[in-house]
């Protein structure tokens, strides 16, 4: 958030937002009312004690000029005071009658006695904080200028005794408006901002519910590829090697043995993956030695078991890589165990280059036909996994003479996602 915002308070009725440092306390005014009711209360006991001090007019003006200025403490009490604790421009009728009655009773008693145009100074700021700009400004016009022209009127002082209080009236309403002006400006704007920021917090938490909305979902996704790569088509190598057992227990019991221990080898390399995959961590066969010794026990799983082949430089690549390159082999053996056929071979090869690793599964099986309606989630995964590393994957396939899955990673650069 800019500094800007954060000097600014919000409008008076954000009372959500106190508790908090900044931009998002309560508004200044709720919490210095109380020393505003000091400030108008003192000014108002300055005035009386000035009227009632003063030498002229005599004592019989002077004590109603201060009773009609101690009639104005109840009612700034009863109707003032709840005003100007609202939003300005609340209550604009109410705002209208209350000035109303308190320049009803401020003019005479100005008129009376000269000592009482005091009291402009606690009744300006209602003027401003009650009223738009332009009434405000009218109202001081009365509230400044009218009592000297009835004061003049009722004591018929000398010209130039009337010319220093018109001018000092005067010089009280510019005075008011110019800093009535400022202080409206910065009401407004306070407005404008807390509105800005109440929409910059929405905002926020809308980034954040569709953030952690994206977020799950890509979780989802990803945890769906890594079962379908792991315990998915290891459920479907131990289906398919039961249904090879059953067939060959009472006409090769030799050959159904060592499939039930690959079985066996199956069951505990999917409990391992299941493992893995709670934790967070490397597959079970990369946890176990490098690329190539993992991809020769994936290989070696596969019925009948796959070729493989390592050229280049093997060298340990970042994880993300390794991980996407296995997953690409599994994904292609399997879908190799699953549609290449009967008798179909298999071979891998794994190819390092000075800038990327090139991963190829070929089988032999009956292949596809690449304009048939489009590959199946395990593909269309495996071309996921494979771009958000910045790698490409390729199919290519002709019915009868087998499927060749490439993919090619870049090692020059480390992937920041999985």
């Amino acid at each position: 958030m800019s500094a800007d915002l954060q000097v600014e308070e919000p409008p008076r009725r954000l009372s959500g937002f106190t508790g908090r440092a900044g931009a998002r306390e309560s508004h200044v005014w709720d919490r210095a009312f109380g020393p505003w009711d000091l400030y108008f209360g003192f000014v108002w006991v300055a005035t009386v004690a000035f009227v009632l001090g003063t030498d002229f007019p005599p004592l019989s003006y002077r004590v109603p000029a201060a009773a009609l200025l101690t009639l104005l403490i109840p009612w700034y009490a009863w109707a003032g005071r709840p005003l100007l604790q609202k939003d300005p421009g609340a209550e604009p009728g109410l705002s209208l009658r209350y000035l109303g009655v308190v320049v009803a009773l401020f003019l005479p008693a100005a008129s009376l006695a000269g000592e009482t145009r005091l009291i402009t100074f606690a009744l300006a700021p209602h003027c401003f904080m009650l009223l738009p700009l332009r009434r405000a400004v009218g109202a001081m016009g009365v509230v400044a200028l009218l009592p000297v022209a009835g004061w003049a009127l009722l004591w018929q002082p000398a010209g130039h005794i009337v010319f220093i209080n018109a001018a000092s009236a005067f010089v009280t309403l510019v005075f008011s408006s110019f800093f009535g002006a400022w202080i409206i400006r910065i009401i407004e704007q306070s407005r404008e901002r807390a509105s800005l920021i109440t929409e910059l917090d929405a905002s926020r938490e809308e980034v954040a519910r569709l953030s952690a909305a994206q977020g799950a979902h890509a979780e989802r996704e990803r945890m769906s590829r890594e079962i379908h790569d792991t315990l998915a088509q290891g459920f479907t190598s131990l289906l398919m090697l039961v249904q090879a057992v059953q067939s060959e227990m009472d006409t090769d019991p030799e050959q159904a043995h060592r499939h039930l221990e690959l079985m066996a080898a199956t069951a505990r390399q999917n409990l391992a993956e299941a493992r893995a995959l709670v934790a967070g961590g490397a597959p079970a066969d990369l946890d176990a030695g490098s690329l190539p010794d993992a991809v020769r026990r994936l290989a070696a799983r596969q019925a009948p078991p796959a070729a493989v082949s390592v050229t280049g430089e093997v060298r340990p690549l970042a994880a993300v890589l390794e991980v996407v390159a296995l997953r690409s082999c599994q994904e292609s053996l399997s879908n190799a165990s699953k549609h290449a056929g009967a008798g179909a071979r298999c071979s891998v090869s794994l190819a390092y280059g000075d800038g990327e690793l090139t991963v190829t599964v070929r089988d032999t099986g009956r292949g596809f036909d690449p304009a048939a309606p489009g590959p199946g989630h395990g593909l269309r995964g495996l071309r996921a996994r494979t771009a958000e590393v910045g790698g490409t994957a390729s199919i290519a396939a002709v019915p009868g003479t087998g499927t060749t899955v490439t993919v090619t990673l870049p090692t020059t650069t480390l992937p920041t996602t999985l």
